[in-house]
């Protein structure tokens, strides 16, 4: 078997080896992860998860961090795809490194859950355990009880909202969530994040607008400069040409 040689070049595509879709993880407990979309759709939720209703330093969003939630088996853990608190620190000293239920006080408020095909069935509660560590449904529903959970099929764009109500998951007909308490909304969007034009989750305003993402928010204040400037210069070219015809009348305009 021939080794592969650093700085020899590289080989080029053989379909007896095997691709991406046969090798998508060093990790075999986490076979799904990583991808490019796991990584882009998050920030896109973090950047427009802006509810009015919250100060932004009482807003914590975080993607793929560990959720420890039984003090009585402190290793026991949930990893979201994303999820967002709200009434807690945004940053603590040093960062977290992972979000403790127990610490904290407070459980996510939603929970967004990307489906891959290693990960579907849990996600979607169909593996119910009644053993320990309970599944990601029954820590989201039954112990964490996270008042909403979203789950995203990017591959045919499909979205299921699940609402907790009376203790129990129940799946929402609407195919946009709106949180309330929060006045602010969760829906599909077509456009370009992260130079890909696609359906993209992020959030919505009471007006039903779209919630700006940084580059989004940069290219606005930098539209709203460039129009503040272009006005000043409008109003000092008016007012040299009124200048000026003050003159021609043989009126002083630094006398009026």
């Amino acid at each position: 078997m021939n080794a592969f040689k650093p700085g020899s070049p590289l080989p080029l595509a053989n379909p007896s080896l095997p691709t991406m879709y046969d090798l998508p993880s060093e990790n075999p407990e986490e076979p799904g992860l990583p991808d490019q979309f796991h990584d882009w759709q998050p920030q896109l939720l973090s950047q427009t998860f802006r509810p009015l209703a919250v100060p932004i330093e009482q807003v914590l969003t975080a993607a793929d961090l560990n959720i420890y939630y039984d003090p009585n088996n402190p290793k026991y853990y949930k990893r979201p795809d994303w999820f967002a608190v709200v009434s807690v620190p945004r940053f603590v000293e040093g960062g977290r490194l992972s979000y403790v239920r127990w610490q904290e006080g407070r459980s996510p408020l939603v929970v967004v859950e990307l489906l891959s095909p290693n990960t579907i069935e849990e996600d979607q509660g169909l593996t119910l355990r009644g053993q320990q560590p309970p599944s990601k449904w029954e820590v989201y529903e039954q112990i964490l009880q996270v008042p909403y959970y979203v789950l995203f099929d990017r591959v045919d764009d499909t979205l299921q909202i699940f609402r907790l109500e009376a203790g129990l998951y129940r799946e929402q007909s609407e195919s946009r969530l709106w949180i309330e308490e929060l006045q602010i909304g969760l829906g599909l969007w077509r456009g370009r994040f992260a130079d890909w034009e696609r359906q993209w989750l992020r959030w919505y305003d009471s007006e039903g607008q779209w919630i700006p993402s940084e580059q989004e928010r940069v290219a606005l204040e930098r539209q709203r400069a460039e129009s503040a400037e272009q006005r000043a210069q409008l109003a000092e070219r008016r007012a040299q040409a009124l200048a000026q015809k003050l003159k021609e009348v043989g009126i002083d305009p630094d006398s009026l």
